[in-house]
C-alpha cells in the first residue's frame, strides 16, 4: 500500500493539465449496475500514465533528470515521460515491446522520444531488471516506482471526492500499478470501496494469481487489448495489490470489442482495448449490482482496429 500522504504529495507536484480527469454517467438499461466512467482517456496524452510520469520525474534526482529519462513501455508511460521530457528539454527513449500499436509508436515519435523495439521478453527481461544496454539517464519503472504509483492514486482521490458512496472501482491491471495506487488512496478516503482488477483472458495473470496463491505463468497471446495483461506478475506488485483486491475478472476479447462499441455509441468516447476492459467488466456483473466506477485508462487505439470494432469485428 502506498501511504496517502505520499499520494497527497504527488497531487501537489502533476502539472494541473495532468489531473481532474471528468467523471460521467453511463446510462445503460441493460446493466446489472449504475456505472460512472472516470475517463483517464482524455488525459493530455490519452492516458493515466501522465501522472505517474510527471510524480516520477518531479521526484527525481535532478542531475539524473538531466541526462535524459527512458522506461520500458507499450506505449502509454512511453507517452507520459516523452512528454514530460519535452516540458523539459531533455531525451526520452523508449524500450517498447515489438507488437506495440503504431498509434502509441507515433505518439512516442510526435512528442520527440525515440522508441527502440525489442520481442516481448526481452521487453519484460528490460522492465524487470531496469536496465537496458547503452541507456543511461533517469530510469522511471512503468509499474513498480512509488512514485509512479502514487501519481496513479491520485485518481483514487478524485473519484473519492467526484461520487460518494463507490461500491466498487474496476480498473484495468497491466503491471499493477494503476490497481495498487487506486486501492491504496480509496483504503485511506473510502475503505468500504471495493477494487477489482480486469484483464483480458488471453493474459489473465492476476486470476491466476487468486486461483494459486501467488503468481504463476499463464498463457499469453497477444491481442489488441495490448495495455493490460502479462504472462506473469511482477512478485512485489502482487505483494503490495493483494491486500488491496476484491477479486479480479478475465474479459473475453468478444466483451472488450462490445464494450468500445458501447462507449463510442453511448458516451462518445473513444477507449483502447485496455481502457473498456473495466467496462466489460461492469457489464458482465463483476462490480456487483450498487454504484459502480470504471476507470477507462486510455484512449489510444490504432485507427484500424477501431473501424473494425466499430463496423462489429473483433479484431485480431
Amino acid at each position: 500500500m502506498i501511504p496517502l500522504a505520499e499520494i497527497e504529495a504527488a497531487r501537489s507536484r502533476i502539472p494541473a493539465e495532468g489531473l481532474h480527469s471528468p467523471l460521467l454517467r453511463l446510462r445503460v438499461d441493460e446493466a446489472p449496475c449504475a456505472i460512472w466512467l472516470k475517463l483517464e482517456c482524455l488525459q493530455p496524452i490519452g492516458s493515466f500514465k501522465l501522472r505517474g510520469a510527471a510524480n516520477a520525474v518531479a521526484a527525481a534526482p535532478p542531475d539524473a533528470v538531466h541526462r535524459g529519462l527512458w522506461t520500458t513501455s507499450a506505449g502509454n508511460m512511453a507517452q507520459g515521460i516523452a512528454w514530460i521530457a519535452r516540458e523539459l528539454g531533455v531525451p526520452a527513449t523508449i524500450v517498447v515491446p515489438d507488437h506495440a500499436p503504431a498509434a502509441k509508436l507515433r505518439a512516442i515519435e510526435r512528442l520527440g522520444g525515440t522508441a527502440i523495439p525489442v520481442p516481448f521478453d526481452r521487453w519484460w527481461q528490460a522492465m524487470e531488471e531496469g536496465a537496458f544496454p547503452g541507456l543511461g539517464g533517469h530510469f522511471v519503472h512503468p509499474v513498480r516506482d512509488p512514485a509512479v504509483i502514487a501519481g496513479n492514486g491520485t485518481i483514487g482521490l478524485e473519484i473519492a471526492e467526484q461520487l460518494e458512496d463507490v461500491d466498487a472501482v474496476l480498473v484495468p491491471w497491466g503491471g499493477g500499478g494503476l490497481t495498487t495506487g487506486i486501492a491504496s488512496a480509496l483504503a485511506a478516503v473510502s475503505p468500504g470501496t471495493h477494487i477489482v482488477a480486469c484483464e483480458p483472458e488471453t493474459a489473465a495473470a492476476v486470476s491466476a494469481a487468486l486461483a494459486a496463491g501467488g503468481p504463476a505463468p499463464v498463457d499469453y497471446a497477444p491481442s489488441f487489448v495490448d495495455g493490460a495483461g502479462a504472462k506473469t506478475l511482477l512478485p512485489d506488485m502482487w505483494e503490495r495489490a493483494r491486500p488491496l483486491l476484491a477479486g479480479a475478472v478475465a474479459v473475453t476479447l468478444d466483451e472488450t470489442a462490445a464494450a468500445i462499441r458501447l462507449l463510442v455509441e453511448r458516451a462518445h468516447v473513444v477507449a483502447e482495448g485496455a481502457g473498456a476492459l473495466s467496462v466489460a467488466a461492469a457489464l458482465r456483473g463483476a462490480g456487483g449490482p450498487g454504484r459502480v466506477v470504471c476507470v477507462v485508462s486510455g484512449g489510444n487505439i490504432d485507427a484500424s482496429r477501431l473501424a473494425a470494432i466499430l463496423a462489429g469485428r473483433t479484431p485480431d
